[in-house]
């Protein structure tokens, strides 16, 4: 779709094993994206979350910080991974491919492209990692866990981090200004980052449970991609 894939293919196909691996993968990106690629938008906002997480981490304000490193870590790989498939025409989530299909529709607000791709990312993708981190650790993932508690004490700098990215990127994908009344603050009012994350949380659980019933924890994973490229269309309504 933009003359740059290639590059942003080759940039994802190494394995991040730190952080700070991840970070200089997304400022890849970053760099190569034109600013009306939607692709950008969300890269943008989850560069920050990363550097986020990043900060706290290098501060030691998690009971586990190298567990919380793991996860996002992990969690970043599934982003990359949507990358490489979806742009050498390999099978790819539905949740993702409904953000690459319109990431260079000029009248969908960068905004939208941000919230769509973090849609994908938390609902489809975080269940996954946490199960995978768990796995490693050797510990099932439980409310009222070290993990839980450093799991959902990032939500109020991402919350706030969130609301930031509504009010710089409230405008369409080339820049230009969107009407002054709209449907879109009621859409972005109705997804919640803290919402999302405890409930891909508990799905992480009940994919941990599933560990003996692969198909079952199959059909789960489909129908959780189906739902949340519903809830990605949505978001990816063009602004009139």
């Amino acid at each position: 779709m933009f003359p740059y894939d290639p590059t942003l293919v080759t940039a994802v196909r190494s394995t991040p094993q730190s952080v700070a691996d991840v970070v200089q993968i997304m400022q890849a990106i970053e760099t190569n994206c034109a600013d009306g690629d939607g692709l950008k938008w969300f890269n943008w906002l989850y560069l920050e979350v990363t550097q986020a997480v990043e900060a706290r981490v290098s501060a030691g304000e998690f009971g586990d910080p190298a567990w919380m490193a793991a996860l996002d870590v992990q969690f970043a790989r599934f982003y990359f991974d949507a990358i490489q498939t979806s742009l050498t025409g390999q099978a790819t989530p539905g949740c993702w491919q409904t953000l690459f299909d319109q990431r260079n529709q000029p009248m969908i607000a960068r905004i939208q492209f941000a919230m769509a791709g973090m849609n994908a990312h938390i609902n489809h993708d975080l269940p996954q990692a946490i199960v995978a981190i768990c796995q490693a650790a050797g510990v099932a993932p439980a409310h009222g866990s070290t993990h839980y508690n450093d799991y959902t004490a990032l939500n109020a700098t991402l919350d706030s981090l969130i609301d930031a990215a509504k009010q710089t990127l409230r405008v369409r994908l080339p820049g230009d200004a969107l009407p002054p009344v709209s449907q879109l603050d009621d859409t972005l009012a109705a997804w919640s980052m803290s919402a999302a994350r405890e409930a891909a949380w508990n799905n992480a659980e009940l994919l941990w449970h599933l560990a003996d019933a692969p198909q079952i924890a199959n059909a789960f994973l489909d129908t959780l991609d189906g739902l949340t490229a519903v809830a990605g269309k949505t978001l990816l309504v063009p602004v009139q």
